[in-house]
């Protein structure tokens, strides 16, 4: 795996980092590398079956999505041979397969609408503020930054990153107030959440380890 040069791509107009040249695979691969990775949820967003190797570093909506659903899980330690199988069982499968990528893609779609991010933001705004015990202040040179200075010097070519960009804006107050978060988990949901993303991947891990076995001859 090369060693993505961020400098060199900016330098060069991102050309050999496109996302839409990315999307083009039947199959995504999910690592992280030295830390956190931001592209986890556009490799996600791709349509493809999302191969993830058990992250460290978890996104805040990782938590809610599915092995076998959302994505297909790899563990850490045999990474090589789950891929392999994984790819197998994909080209096997091509049905279910896709309704995996497909399942995946809707979740950042749709249950990622910049709407619901920005309520997150919200309550995690709100939750620090109440934790906060100093006064906050505004330094005398700081410098006050818009969107306009934000947006206005982005000029791409196919000029998505600007209609990105403008897409996340809050043109006006919103109508509504924020919506209300549930309730924290019990202890007896959040045990059947965690058993039910535990059996999918130690049903993955059997049917990956029982395919090796096949093929060494145990």
């Amino acid at each position: 795996m090369l060693f993505q040069d961020w400098r060199s791509e900016s330098r060069k107009g991102f050309k050999g980092s496109n996302l839409e040249d990315q999307c083009t695979h039947r199959y995504k691969i999910y690592i992280e590398g030295e830390a956190w990775s931001v592209s986890e949820k556009y490799i996600l967003s791709c349509d493809s079956m999302t191969l993830l190797v058990k992250p460290e570093f978890h996104d805040f909506f990782i938590r809610s999505m599915v092995p076998m659903k959302h994505y297909w899980p790899i563990r850490q330690n045999s990474k090589c041979g789950d891929l392999k199988f994984a790819v197998e069982w994909g080209n096997n499968n091509t049905d279910k397969a896709q309704v995996i990528g497909r399942q995946g893609s809707d979740y950042i779609m749709k249950d990622l609408e910049m709407k619901y991010v920005y309520d997150y933001m919200f309550y995690v705004l709100q939750g620090y503020g109440k934790l906060m015990k100093l006064d906050v202040t505004v330094p005398e040179n700081a410098i006050e930054v818009c969107s306009e200075t934000m947006a206005c010097p982005i000029t791409d070519g196919s000029r998505l990153i600007r209609q990105c960009m403008d897409d996340s804006l809050v043109m006006s107050p919103s109508v509504k107030a924020a919506c209300n978060l549930p309730k924290p988990y019990g202890d007896y949901e959040l045990k059947r959440i965690l058993k039910r993303r535990q059996s999918a991947e130690r049903k993955v891990m059997k049917w990956t380890d029982e395919y090796w076995n096949l093929r060494s001859g145990k």
